[in-house]
């Protein structure tokens, strides 16, 4: 049974969490975006493309380089990101989207609506920062 979806749905705290609705919005916002990331890269692409020119002038052969380097860049940070959108629409499947991979406790709805593929609450987030930036500075 498929759930319908207002246009100005929003997952709220007075409905149980994790509902076929949720699961809806969230499994439509995650592909949305990986579509929007899937519509971009091609873009970068045809660009590439057409910037595959051989310039005569070192400056500009230079620049052309350069640019190409940070699309590049930018594409590797896509397809890493894609993975994780990939991820969180399998844990929608599976049943654990929403909740904290450390806690098991739920994420708040806030949090999932303003970055969809997070698997940490916000409180795990921060443990977890803190212990990243206590081993960096060593």
């Amino acid at each position: 049974m498929s759930v319908e979806l207002a246009e100005d749905y929003r997952p709220s705290e007075a409905e149980p969490f994790m509902n076929e609705r949720q699961r809806r919005y969230f499994r439509e916002k995650l592909h949305a975006w990986r579509d929007e990331i899937l519509r971009e890269s091609r873009e970068t692409l045809e660009h590439l493309q057409d910037e595959n020119q051989n310039h005569p002038d070192l400056v500009d052969r230079a620049s052309s380089e350069t640019d190409r380097a940070i699309e590049l860049r930018a594409r590797d940070r896509q397809r890493k990101l894609i993975a994780k959108i990939d991820a969180a629409l399998s844990r929608i499947e599976d049943g654990s989207y929403g909740y904290c991979e450390e806690t098991g406790e739920p994420i708040s709805l806030r949090r999932l609506d303003a970055r969809p593929i997070a698997t940490l609450s916000i409180e795990a987030q921060e443990r977890h920062e803190r212990r990243e930036r206590v081993y960096r500075d060593d």
